[in-house]
C-alpha cells in the first residue's frame, strides 16, 4: 500500500523535508498556520488540508515539525488537532524539539486511540533538511520505528532508535548541550583570530580538519565570514531548547554551567533584536 504522509509545519526545515518526501514518491498532505508559506510546495504537488485534524484523517503517517512545545500540544490535542482526526493503526511522528514529558503524553494518548507515536527530533539544520542528511533521534516503540524507517531514511542518514517514549527528546537535549558550548568556542576562536590579525579563512582551513573541527565550525563560521546570519536554526528556538535542557537537568539534580552561559549569551542577543537570526549570529555578542 502506498503510504500517504501528512506534514504539519512548513518552516525553514519543514519545507525541504516535504520536498524530499515528494521527490521519493510519497503523496504529502500539508498544513501550516500561514498558508502563504506553503504556496511553493502546493505548486510542486503537495496537497493542502485546512487543519491538523484533516491531515490526520487523510494520511497514514503524520509528521509534525513546529516551533515550541505549546505548538506541539495544540497541534495534537486541540479540537481540530491530530488526535481528533486520527484513527487506529496510524503513526504520528513529532520531529519538533520538545519536552520529554510531552513526548510521553502524546505516546500515551496515541496508545489509548489505538495508534502509535514516536518522538523523533532532528539535528542538521537547513543544510541537513535540504540534503536529506539529518540526524534523527527516536523514542517510542522499536517495532514502530522499524515500520517507518524507510520514511525516516528519506529525511536523514543517521537514524538511531534511542529507547522508550521521551528518549528521542532527551537525546536531542544532549545534542543541544554539546552545540551550545561549541558555538561559544568556535565564535571565540574567530574573534581571537581577527584580533591577532590572522586571515580567518586560512585559520579555519588549518583548524577545521583537526581536533578542533566540528559541524558548526565547518558549516556556520563560513556564513559568519560572509556576514550571512540567515537562520538555518533560529536563535529564538535555540533559547527554547536550552531552556528545556536546563529544566530537565534541574529535575535530575545536574548543574550545567556551560549551557547556562550559552543561554545567557543568546538571550542577550535576542534582547537586541536577533531572535530571528541564525545561531551563528552569536559572533555579534562581541560587537
Amino acid at each position: 500500500m502506498e503510504r500517504k504522509i501528512g506534514f504539519i509545519g512548513i518552516g525553514v526545515m519543514g519545507k525541504s523535508m516535504v520536498r524530499n518526501l515528494m521527490k521519493n514518491g510519497y503523496p504529502v498532505f500539508i498544513y501550516t498556520r500561514t498558508k502563504e508559506k506553503a504556496e511553493e510546495l502546493l505548486a510542486e504537488g503537495a496537497n493542502w488540508k485546512a487543519s491538523p485534524k484533516e491531515v490526520a484523517q487523510e494520511a497514514h503517517i503524520i509528521i509534525t515539525m513546529v516551533g515550541y512545545p505549546h505548538d506541539v500540544e495544540s497541534v495534537y490535542f486541540d479540537d481540530n488537532g491530530i488526535f481528533a482526526g486520527a484513527g487506529k493503526a496510524k503513526v504520528a511522528i513529532d520531529m519538533t524539539t520538545s519536552t520529554p514529558t510531552l513526548a510521553k503524553k502524546i505516546f500515551a494518548e496515541a496508545e489509548e486511540l489505538g495508534m502509535d507515536a514516536l518522538d523523533a527530533p532532528v539535528s542538521g539544520g537547513d543544510i541537513g533538511a535540504k540534503n536529506g542528511t539529518l540526524s534523527i533521534m527516536v523514542g517510542g516503540s522499536e517495532r514502530v520505528f522499524n515500520e517507518v524507517y524507510s520514511v525516516l531514511s528519506v529525511l536523514g542518514n543517521n537514524i538511531v532508535f534511542q529507547g522508550e517514549a521521551g528518549a528521542g527528546q532527551h537525546t536531542k537535549m544532549c545534542n543541544q548541550i554539546a552545540i551550545a558550548s561549541n558555538m561559544i568556542g568556535v565564535t571565540e576562536a574567530l574573534v581571537y583570530a581577527k584580533k591577532a590579525g590572522l586571515d580567518p579563512e586560512r585559520m579555519l582551513t588549518s583548524i577545521s580538519t583537526g581536533a578542533a573541527g566540528s559541524w558548526s565550525m565547518s558549516n556556520l563560521l563560513p556564513r559568519v565570514l560572509k556576514e550571512d546570519y540567515s537562520p538555518g536554526f533560529f536563535i529564538k528556538h535555540f533559547i527554547k531548547d536550552m531552556g528545556i535542557a536546563l529544566d530537565e537537568a534541574k529535575k535530575m539534580g545536574l548543574e550545567l554551567p556551560g549551557l547556562a552561559l550559552a543561554e545567557k549569551m543568546y538571550k542577550s542577543l535576542a534582547e537586541k533584536g536577533e531572535e530571528n537570526s541564525g545561531t551563528q549570529a552569536l559572533i555579534k555578542y562581541w560587537n
